[in-house]
């Protein structure tokens, strides 16, 4: 079985190298799927790559709360750096960027038509990281950025095996590569409920999509609580 953390520390140790021997850093396209879960990974990679964030989430069904989650991820960009550097451990950190999705919850729609039904975690959750990952990959490839992946692999929910599947089977198509990753590992989701704390980040308690929202008992429209 793989262990992608693994990888990504063999990746990340010949990151740095070039780094102190030739001056070179990455671009990573990092897709979000929300300001918390993005925390811990832009402090743990920002010192290695130059990290432009990409908040595409079409599956939020409600208007407002999409706005209200990108708002945030776009604070947390603003907030996150000074932090990090107030820690005093003399690290180096890149610049972090920020591109605004489109809101389109019809794409959304289309990909889960038929699989209404369908248990969280089932084939429709499947068909939504697909359709997220294949715009990053299309924004990564033009925008020449040299890695891209998501921050999805941080909820102990979702299987990093599967989230790695579609990345690399999306970099062979669009001739990006996809960085291995499990954040979940290292204590990540953990970090990232600290810093949510920190910052006093909106953290959701769904994912976004009116199926969830269904399967949870809350009744469609009703929005997550902190």
């Amino acid at each position: 079985m793989r262990n992608y953390q693994k990888e990504l520390e063999v990746l990340l140790q010949a990151i740095k190298e070039r780094a102190d021997e030739q001056g070179t850093v990455p671009r990573l396209l990092l897709h979000s799927c929300c300001a918390p879960c993005s925390s811990y990974v832009l402090e743990y990679l920002s010192g290695f790559f130059a990290i432009t964030v990409f908040y595409y989430n079409p599956n939020i069904g409600a208007r407002e709360e999409y706005e209200k989650r990108t708002a945030e991820q776009e604070r947390l960009i603003l907030e996150l750096p000074e932090r990090i550097l107030e820690s005093g451990e003399g690290r180096r950190l890149y610049p972090i960027g920020f591109i605004r999705g489109p809101y389109e919850p019809e794409v959304f729609y289309r990909a889960a038509k038929g699989l209404e039904d369908v248990p969280e975690g089932g084939e429709r959750c499947r068909k939504c990281f697909e359709l997220r990952l294949r715009k990053a990959a299309e924004f990564a490839k033009a925008g020449g950025f040299d890695y891209f992946c998501t921050t999805l692999s941080i909820s102990p929910l979702k299987k990093a095996g599967v989230l790695m599947e579609i990345g690399e089977r999306l970099a062979e198509e669009y001739g990006v590569a996809y960085l291995p990753s499990d954040f979940k590992k290292k204590n990540g989701y953990k970090r990232s409920v600290e810093w949510s704390a920190q910052l006093g980040l909106y953290r959701q308690d769904y994912c976004g999509c009116v199926f969830s929202v269904r399967e949870a008992g809350r009744g469609e429209g009703r929005h997550a609580v902190d």
